[in-house]
């Protein structure tokens, strides 16, 4: 298994207490983007540069195919790495993707990714960070407080590297055809709390696009206090049931890995 984390908390921090609550001799790999792989995001980034690093990754490791996990940023890298190479995936587990597509987006997802353009103009990284924060969550919940003390040295890179995946996501081609024909179990987990105009209607648009498509919402969490780090018991229950359901469907696929 290949556990992507989002734009902000490295793969290690994000993923520790759901890889503890799996504990069950589960072949986890928490992988950090490769958009912090260096001191700049790589030149011409896109989705196309964390495909590449996902399937390094298992090929490293010898997994001729695995189930992948993505949250955030890493969860459209998810989605992506499913439209390019969906012979490689046993199942696809996504909480809260950061974007799904620029097809069929309703006019609240729209609103929403006009906001977050204009993010564009703001230089002070505070400023960036707090906006990016407010737009993530439902209208009236509070976002969360900094942590005390001087922030992780990591910390630095996240607002360059977060404009670098809005860039992307206004151009990627995200192949929903190639979505459409993905027959592996497909999970997603949404957050009570977070925006229902972004996480909301991109579940509905995906559930339109996967058959095989399974929903989970926790009711008390959003986008940034997650169930991979909140719940993880909850979340490492769905996602063994997930797995079941892919390895009852293939029984004879080798060189698993979970």
């Amino acid at each position: 298994m290949i556990l992507l984390p989002g734009g902000i908390l490295p793969a290690d921090l994000a993923y520790a207490a759901l890889i503890d609550a799996l504990d069950d001799g589960t072949e986890a790999l928490a992988k950090d983007l490769e958009l912090y792989a260096g001191d700049e995001a790589p030149v011409a980034y896109s989705l196309d540069t964390e495909v590449a690093g996902v399937l390094r990754e298992a090929d490293a490791r010898g997994w001729e195919r695995f189930h992948l996990v993505g949250y955030s940023g890493g969860g459209a890298a998810a989605l992506a790495t499913a439209a390019q190479n969906s012979d490689r995936l046993l199942s696809l587990a996504l909480l809260e993707p950061a974007w799904a597509g620029s097809w069929d987006l309703s006019e609240a997802e729209r609103r929403i990714w006009r906001e977050l353009e204009k993010l564009e103009a703001l230089t002070d990284p505070d400023e960036f960070m707090a906006a990016f924060v407010r737009l993530e969550l439902r209208s009236g919940v509070t976002p969360p407080s900094p942590a005390p003390g001087p922030p992780p040295h990591w910390m630095a890179k996240r607002p360059s590297g977060i404009r670098a995946f809005i860039r992307t996501f206004g151009t990627y081609d995200l192949d929903r055809e190639s979505l459409r024909r993905f027959d592996r179990p497909v999970y997603y987990a949404l957050g009570g709390l977070s925006n229902p105009d972004l996480y909301g209607e991109l579940a509905a648009r995906l559930s339109r696009v996967f058959d095989n498509f399974t929903l989970e919402v926790f009711g008390e969490r959003h986008h940034f206090d997650p169930p991979h780090r909140i719940e993880p018991e909850r979340l490492a229950r769905s996602l063994r049931t997930l797995w079941e359901r892919a390895e009852a469907a293939r029984p004879a696929l080798t060189g698993t890995t979970l």
